[in-house]
């Protein structure tokens, strides 16, 4: 499978962000189902899913400090690249 996310290192703390479908984001459980899934790949650091409405507006779920930095961050600054899980 593969899918697009980003690894990122600001004031001392490393999360990844990984891409979703907005239904995910939009239920707790699919949620946190989908990090754990991911959190083999990105080495027990905190994740957090983003998912875009049909604007573009992205809508975070995850660490509460994280979703709040990243909603003052514009998409276009994150370095997303795609990872390939195993």
């Amino acid at each position: 499978m593969k899918f697009q996310g980003a690894v990122i290192k600001e004031q001392g703390v490393t999360f990844a962000i990984v891409i979703v479908k907005k239904t995910v984001v939009d239920n707790a459980t699919s949620a946190r189902k989908a990090i754990m899934s991911f959190q083999p790949i990105f080495s027990n650091i905190p994740i957090v899913l983003m998912a875009q409405d049909s604007r573009g507006t992205p809508t975070y779920y995850g660490r509460k400090d994280i979703v709040g930095f990243l909603a003052n961050i514009p998409l276009s600054v994150i370095p997303w690249k795609e990872y390939a899980s195993h």
